[in-house]
């Protein structure tokens, strides 16, 4: 497994939406609202990074009120 945790800033007034969006994707197992330079915090257990990849750009990127992402990968150590 890949862990990663997205922070993602949102258009002012979409927080709910996109977090309920976000809710729904699988692979996603958490999801905080933020206060500050970002809006919500989302934990990812994908299979692999490629994985991750592909729900970070084609499903949370492309969610309307989304206006930026930044990801943190994790590692066992």
């Amino acid at each position: 497994m890949s862990v990663a945790f997205v922070l993602v800033s949102t258009v002012p007034g979409k927080e709910h939406e996109v977090y309920n969006k976000i809710s729904k994707i699988n692979y996603v197992v958490e999801v905080h609202p933020l206060f500050g330079e970002y809006d919500l915090i989302v934990k990812i257990d994908a299979l692999d990074y490629s994985e991750l990849g592909k729900i970070v750009v084609e499903q949370i990127r492309k969610i309307e009120g989304v206006i930026d992402t930044k990801t943190l990968t994790g590692l066992k150590l």
